[in-house]
């Protein structure tokens, strides 16, 4: 894996940790994007591995794309390359396991976008999200212009990318660009802690809702009703289908110890 990206594992908690680490900013440049490929890869196939969190450390998540490298592209140069960036950012979201990006500092640009891929953003108190492409006389190419609208809405999402304005904390919480807002010292273990109660969670059932929620978003209701319908369906030949239910007779709501398959 590349050493600007690391997936680090807590087997005691089953929550594994994809760790941006390109001083001094983690501008996302070919060699990140290669090991956030890897990295998915990795989360996805480890069966240790039940949620995931994915951080920048504690001064900031990405600044973006590296902007130095480039200025001088020519637009087939670039085709690839966002081809590749808009790949490998869809991977990030396609792991069947929760995650939860934690926000320190800057998440612009690409960096926002790589955070739009998670399921989930604990934001800091002094993060500064946005897409501020339009000021380089472009617009986000890594999934900016779709996944920001279906989080926040058209209007908002026109609004953040035509003025290429950083959002605080507050407003990206209100709008629902982000989900929790703690302290800044506390965002990782913040998104830890809410990672390893899903890893605890019936991992089979989050994986089947997770895929219903971003499928159906590319559906009609007719067929996203149908697709749901089918992934219900199936969980019926599960053995923590059949955990959840017993427990819920027997003990209640909430008490039951899923085994995963």
């Amino acid at each position: 894996m590349s050493e600007l990206v690391r997936l680090e594992v807590d087997e005691a908690t089953g929550v594994g940790t994809i760790r941006l680490d390109r001083p001094k900013m983690n501008a996302i440049n070919e060699e990140v994007t290669e090991g956030l490929a890897e990295a998915a890869r990795e989360a996805t196939f480890n069966d240790k591995i039940k949620a995931v969190v994915l951080w920048g450390g504690e001064k900031i998540f990405a600044a973006g794309a590296d902007i130095k490298m480039m200025a001088d592209r020519t637009p087939a140069e670039m085709m690839n390359r966002i081809g590749m960036m808009q790949s490998v950012f869809s991977m990030i979201e396609e792991i069947p396991k929760v995650t939860i990006a934690a926000i320190n500092g800057y998440a612009l640009g690409g960096g926002c976008e790589l955070a739009m891929t998670c399921d989930f953003r604990v934001v800091a108190d002094n993060a500064q999200m946005g897409q501020p492409e339009i000021l380089l006389g472009v617009i986000p190419g890594a999934g900016g212009t779709q996944r920001l609208p279906r989080l926040v809405g058209p209007a908002r999402a026109k609004d953040i990318v035509f003025t290429g304005r950083m959002i605080g904390c507050v407003e990206a919480l209100s709008i629902g660009l982000a989900d929790k807002v703690v302290p800044a010292n506390e965002t990782y273990s913040t998104a830890a802690e809410m990672a390893s109660q899903f890893a605890r969670g019936p991992t089979v059932a989050l994986r089947a809702a997770k895929m219903a929620i971003n499928r159906g978003l590319e559906m009609d209701l007719g067929d996203g009703l149908a697709f749901e319908r089918e992934v219900f369906v199936n969980l019926f030949a599960t053995d923590d289908q059949k955990i959840g239910m017993k427990s819920f007779l027997e003990q209640g709501p909430g008490k039951a110890e899923f085994v995963g398959h």
